[in-house]
Protein backbone atom coordinates (compact mmCIF):
# COMPACT_ATOMS: atom_id res chain seq x y z
CA UNK A 1 0.00 0.00 0.00
CA UNK A 2 1.15 3.51 -0.65
CA UNK A 3 0.03 7.27 0.11
CA UNK A 4 0.44 10.38 -1.67
CA UNK A 5 0.55 13.35 0.75
CA UNK A 6 1.71 17.34 1.27
CA UNK A 7 3.70 18.69 3.80
CA UNK A 8 6.18 21.91 2.97
CA UNK A 9 4.49 23.13 -0.14
CA UNK A 10 5.95 19.31 -1.78
CA UNK A 11 3.58 15.89 -2.33
CA UNK A 12 5.27 12.65 -1.52
CA UNK A 13 4.71 9.36 -2.95
CA UNK A 14 5.51 6.84 0.44
CA UNK A 15 4.83 2.94 2.16
CA UNK A 16 5.46 2.41 5.19
CA UNK A 17 9.49 1.70 5.99
CA UNK A 18 10.23 4.61 3.58
CA UNK A 19 12.53 7.21 4.26
CA UNK A 20 12.50 11.01 3.02
CA UNK A 21 13.60 14.28 3.76
CA UNK A 22 11.36 16.94 3.97
CA UNK A 23 10.86 20.76 4.76
CA UNK A 24 11.80 21.39 8.77
CA UNK A 25 8.91 20.25 10.81
CA UNK A 26 8.88 20.94 14.82
CA UNK A 27 9.56 18.09 17.25
CA UNK A 28 12.45 16.30 18.77
CA UNK A 29 14.25 13.07 17.16
CA UNK A 30 11.84 10.39 17.91
CA UNK A 31 8.62 12.38 18.22
CA UNK A 32 5.89 10.74 16.06
CA UNK A 33 4.04 12.91 13.43
CA UNK A 34 0.25 12.42 11.88
CA UNK A 35 0.01 13.92 8.17
CA UNK A 36 -3.47 14.56 7.33
CA UNK A 37 -3.37 15.76 3.99
CA UNK A 38 -3.44 12.48 2.09
CA UNK A 39 -4.06 13.13 -1.64
CA UNK A 40 -4.07 9.48 -2.64
CA UNK A 41 -3.83 6.22 -1.11
CA UNK A 42 -3.31 3.16 -3.58
CA UNK A 43 -1.78 0.00 -4.12
CA UNK A 44 -4.11 -2.98 -2.79
CA UNK A 45 -7.42 -2.14 -4.34
CA UNK A 46 -8.55 0.70 -6.88
CA UNK A 47 -6.69 3.99 -5.93
CA UNK A 48 -8.99 6.35 -3.75
CA UNK A 49 -8.50 10.12 -4.64
CA UNK A 50 -9.55 12.60 -2.60
CA UNK A 51 -11.20 15.93 -3.42
CA UNK A 52 -8.92 17.52 -2.39
CA UNK A 53 -7.95 15.26 0.71
CA UNK A 54 -9.04 11.32 1.15
CA UNK A 55 -11.44 11.33 4.02
CA UNK A 56 -9.98 9.29 7.29
CA UNK A 57 -6.84 8.80 6.25
CA UNK A 58 -3.58 9.89 7.41
CA UNK A 59 0.31 8.68 7.49
CA UNK A 60 2.42 8.37 10.65
CA UNK A 61 5.67 9.51 10.87
CA UNK A 62 8.88 9.35 12.85
CA UNK A 63 11.22 11.83 13.43
CA UNK A 64 14.78 10.43 12.44
CA UNK A 65 16.79 13.63 12.53
CA UNK A 66 16.57 17.20 12.95
CA UNK A 67 19.82 18.63 10.44
CA UNK A 68 20.81 20.58 7.59
CA UNK A 69 21.58 19.64 4.18
CA UNK A 70 25.01 20.23 2.66
CA UNK A 71 26.13 24.25 1.94
CA UNK A 72 24.86 25.62 -1.68
CA UNK A 73 27.55 27.77 -2.78
CA UNK A 74 26.18 31.36 -4.19
CA UNK A 75 29.37 33.14 -6.14
CA UNK A 76 28.29 36.36 -7.73
CA UNK A 77 30.91 37.53 -10.34
CA UNK A 78 30.63 40.56 -12.73
CA UNK A 79 33.96 40.85 -15.13
CA UNK A 80 35.79 44.05 -14.85
CA UNK A 81 34.06 45.50 -12.43
CA UNK A 82 35.54 44.53 -9.43
CA UNK A 83 32.29 43.12 -8.23
CA UNK A 84 32.64 39.60 -6.29
CA UNK A 85 30.42 38.40 -3.81
CA UNK A 86 30.15 34.65 -2.23
CA UNK A 87 27.77 33.37 0.40
CA UNK A 88 26.60 29.92 1.33
CA UNK A 89 23.07 28.31 2.37
CA UNK A 90 22.17 25.59 3.97
CA UNK A 91 18.83 24.09 4.23
CA UNK A 92 17.25 22.53 7.16
CA UNK A 93 15.81 19.29 6.98
CA UNK A 94 13.31 16.40 9.21
CA UNK A 95 14.14 12.93 8.37
CA UNK A 96 11.16 10.55 8.46
CA UNK A 97 10.91 7.28 8.25
CA UNK A 98 7.09 6.12 7.55
CA UNK A 99 5.69 3.88 10.71
CA UNK A 100 2.24 3.53 9.25
CA UNK A 101 -0.47 4.41 6.67
CA UNK A 102 -4.14 4.70 7.94
CA UNK A 103 -6.87 4.39 5.32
Amino acid sequence: MYAVFATGGKQYRVSKGDRLHVEKLPGAVGDKIQFDNVLMLGGESTPQVGHPHVEGASVVAEIEQQDRAPKVVVFKFKRRKNYRRKYGHRQPFTALKITEICS
